[in-house]
């Protein structure tokens, strides 16, 4: 019985085992400083930018199914981020809505942050919840996207002191704020985040 190779999600050539991008996409990735950025009053960082073959990958697991490719973010975050933004953290993925997840079957920035957690040894502290309308942040216009996301964000349970919050893409920041802001009002000190990409100009 023949195997077919895997494909590469952004140009469907194809790819090494176990990687998400052929060489040729992986080299068309936009690099981005090592320094976060501040957006919305958070500090966050990620590695690429989101465009081409990364917008690609978020898409895959966005969209597609795609779940593996979330082995790829993470490693791209484990490999360049900061050493500060890790140290003595918790690992808090931004929250999906039960709507949304119940029709997607995953999150894709608890996937994401899993990820993340099996290959630098942080923990995962699922701790918060997204209530209200299920809205999703596609198609909001950007003052939209500022004024935060659809619904509200809850704690569920305890609360780490240190948290690096995790998602897939960001945008605005907003959703990041209203992460924070919660995570703050439940007795959180110290909050950053990572994604595995941002958008330009942000």
């Amino acid at each position: 019985m023949l195997l077919a190779p895997p494909l590469c999600w952004g140009c469907t050539a194809p790819a090494r085992r176990g990687d998400a991008l052929c060489r040729g996409c992986r080299a068309l990735l936009h690099r981005l400083s090592a320094d976060p950025v501040w957006l919305c009053g958070t500090r966050v960082w990620a590695p690429v930018a989101y465009s081409g073959p990364a917008r690609d990958l978020v898409g895959a697991l966005k969209f597609r199914g795609a779940v593996g490719v979330a082995d790829a973010m993470a490693a791209q975050i484990a490999a360049n981020a900061p050493p500060e933004l890790a140290a003595g953290v918790m690992l808090v993925p931004v929250p999906l809505h039960a709507r949304r997840l119940r029709s997607r079957g995953y999150n894709q920035a608890a996937a994401v942050a899993e990820a993340l957690g099996r290959r630098t040894g942080l923990e995962v502290a699922d701790c918060l919840v997204r209530t209200g309308p299920a809205a999703t942040q596609v198609g909001r216009h950007r003052r939209q996207r500022r004024a935060g996301p659809a619904g509200a964000i809850e704690v569920r349970g305890a609360v780490p002191a240190r948290v690096l919050l995790v998602d897939d893409v960001v945008t605005t920041g907003a959703t990041l704020a209203a992460c924070r802001d919660t995570l703050r009002a439940a007795g959180t000190s110290e909050i950053a985040a990572v994604a595995f990409a941002r958008t330009l100009g942000r």
